[in-house]
């Protein structure tokens, strides 16, 4: 498999070099392509799902002139390094008489852009719309998890739940931001199958850029996640790596030495080398479904990158029986070019996540989520 001259590793090809051709024998495989992105990528977390977590209610709300219900809630949760808060909004709509399904937004942008008291309005949120088509909108805010600053992983959930002993230093392969984010998403998930107006195996996970990157992360790894939606996401997110324009492997570990695992900084100006690729993890979401998007005035997430690991990954759905996208060749901006169980779209403009991105992320979960 190749990708502009440059040979890829084989998504269904395990690491004895048999060839993967059975849905079961994939599952396998699948477990593989996890422990690589864990040990030199994203690396693992400390923690599952917290044994002393609790899911409380702080206030209900009817809004939007009575076609929504806000519900906000926090997760709690508790371990050796103490105890954190998780704040998590939810709009149900009010016209659904049965469990709504729900578009999850990891926010990591301004709290104005995903406002809970709907005074302040974006393209980034639309949460108006989201409840107009029938679904819930539900988000947290990234921070809470893990602030995106390189501190040592002093704080956050690293703080609470890594447990290192006095002068223990970090596995090379322990989680970083990113993976912090996702667990939370994780944990978002679970509070959601404890509200009854949302139908919790019928949730999409939405992140834009970094949040993208965590979107994808944390739907390769919880497969309760009916939908991943990945927008703008770019280097270590959906494009691929071994690449020669965009964000390469080295900018990012330079820019942000947190995101990731240590282990990762390796592969600085060596992407060569790396025992796996982007569209390995677009196809753990298999056989789920799948949206990436881009926008054309975004090279630096590289958007011929982006589109074309989902064509790469789709390998992983034909193993169950699903079409796959039909040409390598990039669609025409502004189409959404949608299979069964995946789409893509390159929109006009910037690195933003608009209205009409989630118009299409609507259109496409419309018939199929």
């Amino acid at each position: 498999m190749e990708f502009r001259g440059e040979r890829l590793p084989g998504l269904l090809v395990d690491q004895l070099g048999n060839r993967i051709e059975s849905v079961q024998q994939w599952q396998q495989r699948r477990g593989e392509i996890i422990e690589l992105f864990r040990k030199h990528v994203y690396g693992r977390a400390s923690v599952d799902r917290p044994l002393q977590m609790d899911i409380l209610c702080s206030s209900e709300e009817v809004m939007m002139e009575g076609r929504a219900i806000r519900k906000m809630k926090v997760i709690r949760m508790k371990g050796p390094g103490g105890e954190i808060d998780i704040p998590v909004c939810i709009f149900v709509p009010v016209k659904c008489s049965s469990p709504a399904p729900a578009f999850l937004l990891i926010n990591n942008r301004n709290d104005s852009l995903a406002d809970p008291d709907r005074n302040s309005k974006s393209g980034f949120w639309p949460a108006e719309q989201l409840v107009e088509r029938g679904y819930a909108a539900v988000v947290f805010h990234v921070r809470y998890l893990d602030p995106d600053e390189h501190d040592g992983f002093q704080n956050g959930v690293h703080g609470i739940f890594d447990n290192l002993q006095q002068g223990e230093e970090r596995a090379d392969d322990a989680w970083g931001t990113i993976g912090a984010w996702a667990f939370g998403a994780s944990r978002v998930l679970d509070a959601l199958e404890q509200e009854p107006a949302i139908d919790a195996n019928r949730v999409a996970v939405v992140g834009h850029s970094r949040a993208g990157k965590t979107a994808l992360w944390a739907a390769a790894q919880d497969e309760r996640f009916a939908m991943a939606v990945s927008n703008n996401s770019g280097c270590t997110g959906a494009a691929i790596s071994r690449q020669n324009l965009g964000e390469r492997i080295k900018d990012i570990n330079t820019a942000f030495p947190h995101w990731f695992a240590a282990n990762y900084k390796q592969f600085n100006d060596n992407e060569k080398d790396l025992p796996l690729d982007q569209h390995m993890l677009l196809g753990l979401i298999a056989p789920r479904l799948l949206y990436v998007a881009s926008a054309s005035q975004d090279s630096w997430a590289d958007p011929e990158g982006e589109y074309s690991s989902l064509c790469l990954a789709e390998e992983a759905y034909q193993l169950y029986g699903h079409e796959v996208q039909a040409a390598m060749q990039m669609p025409s901006i502004g189409v959404s070019i949608c299979t069964e169980k995946t789409a893509y779209h390159i929109r006009e403009g910037k690195h933003d996540l608009t209205l009409l991105d989630w118009q299409l992320f609507m259109d496409f979960a419309d018939s199929k989520l």
